[in-house]
């Protein structure tokens, strides 16, 4: 991955790519707006390694909503993230940072995987994200900011 520049950077949460891929999600047209309006700010879209392996582990989990689609769409999302956002790597710097958040806010289970995804922004320096679930990052960092989804 080339260098972040100087832009505005924001995170986006696997959530929003799984509503903006899905037609049928309520959320879809409002993942797509703010996407598209973050774009046209020329702000950079970042997202990790964790986050493509989150959305495809939604996106493989047959429900209600994804149970139609075939895996080669899926894989092909997936590339087209790869091209559209600065993708970040995990690291020991977001290990030892996830570790000192630990240390601060008790977190288990699914809770990590939110705990790990601020750690990479703070590691990185990104201190904004754009998600539907706000209360997953409120509780283990004053500094990000949380663009809702919806208000």
């Amino acid at each position: 991955m080339a260098p972040l520049d100087d832009n505005r950077k924001v995170f986006i949460d696997t959530n929003i790519l799984i509503y903006a891929s899905l037609k049928e999600s309520q959320f879809h047209r409002a993942s797509k707006e703010c996407l598209n309006n973050l774009q046209k700010q020329d702000v950079t879209l970042i997202i990790s390694r964790q986050i493509l392996r989150e959305y495809l582990s939604v996106m493989t989990r047959p429900n209600t909503i994804t149970m139609e689609l075939r895996q080669e769409i899926i894989i092909q999302a997936i590339r087209n993230f790869e091209e559209d956002f600065a993708v970040l790597n995990e690291d020991a710097e977001v290990t030892k940072r996830l570790l000192e958040l630990m240390e601060k806010v008790s977190a288990s289970g699914k809770q990590i995987h939110d705990a790990n995804i601020a750690a990479t922004m703070l590691v990185n320096g990104i201190t904004e994200i754009l998600t539907h679930n706000v209360g997953d990052f409120k509780r283990f960092v004053p500094e990000i900011t949380i663009i809702p989804l919806v208000e």
